[in-house]
């Protein structure tokens, strides 16, 4: 019978037909340590921006749309959150209490990014590993176990990545169609980043490849065309033979972001890192069992 393209799709991701290895385990293990180190990370950098900074609600997010969340800007209640949230964190590490206890984590992490990104500006990263979270909870409450949860936590956060990437290429054609590569409008994107260095650190001056850039519409138009076409591709990520080249594409344009318009993605490219090669099978190279204390926690 004949593979139908979404069995082939959930094949490549989930790979049910694959024997569980140490290596697996052992990597999968580590990379929750990274996203429960980020989280943690990131709930305390809010808590703290909130209580210094925050005084009204400019842009309502998520429930933020139906809960004032200026109520969390007094009293330390961010704070108190935060302290919840890393206390939680480390339960759900240690597969310590309920199976949907990441859910809670999940609404204190939503919680705390509402309340500190209700002043209207929004991250990349923190979105990222919030996604990692919501598939941990899923995964610890549907598909827990050894043989299970790693599998589809490690497939689910490849899936979203690529659903991700290729549908940010389609919004760029639907918000401003066919001309959205025009080196003119990345011009005026370094422009408006120029404008936020200077105004920071005092001092701009343009590297190397903004200069190209702003030199030539030709070369601007270019460089917005391959990072363009490379979040096209981002879907292939799903096929496991072409996921370390698609990766070592969205990595390299993620440099090139950071080059031209100095905008950084160190958790998104880490975390693109972690889960675009198969870094089981170089662990499994070197380990033959798992120790017990990574089974048991899994």
């Amino acid at each position: 019978m004949k593979e139908k393209w979404y069995e082939n799709i959930g094949r490549n991701l989930f790979e049910p037909d694959r024997s569980i290895t140490p290596g697996e385990l052992i990597f999968f293990k580590l990379f929750e340590l990274f996203v429960a180190g980020y989280t943690i990370r990131f709930v305390w950098e809010w808590a703290l921006y909130t209580q210094i900074r925050n005084v009204e609600v400019v842009l309502p997010l998520g429930i933020a749309n139906y809960l004032d969340v200026s109520i969390f800007f007094t009293h330390h209640l961010s704070l108190i959150l935060a302290g919840i949230t890393t206390i939680l964190i480390f339960f759900c590490f240690l597969r310590t209490g309920p199976k949907w206890l990441y859910m809670v984590v999940l609404l204190l992490f939503h919680l705390l990014y509402v309340i500190r990104f209700s002043q209207g500006e929004i991250p990349h990263s923190q979105n990222l590993i919030g996604m990692s979270v919501f598939c941990f909870a899923i995964g610890a409450w549907f598909f827990p176990g050894k043989e299970r949860m790693p599998r589809f936590v490690l497939g689910s956060i490849i899936f979203f990545i690529g659903l991700g990437y290729t549908s940010a290429f389609f919004s760029k054609l639907i918000g401003t169609g066919i001309h959205w590569f025009d080196g003119r409008h990345l011009w005026l994107w370094i422009s408006e980043k120029s404008i936020d260095i200077l105004s920071r650190e005092g001092i701009y001056e343009p590297n190397f490849l903004q200069q190209l850039a702003l030199k030539s519409t030709s070369v601007a138009s270019i460089i917005l065309l391959f990072g363009w076409f490379t979040e096209l591709i981002g879907f292939t990520m799903w096929w496991k033979k072409l996921r370390p080249y698609t990766t070592a594409l969205l990595i390299g344009m993620h440099f090139g972001i950071t080059l031209v318009m100095n905008i950084r993605f160190d958790a998104f490219v880490i975390q693109l890192f972690l889960v675009g090669f198969p870094w089981y099978l170089l662990i499994d190279r070197f380990v033959k069992s798992t120790p017990a204390k990574f089974e048991k926690w899994i």
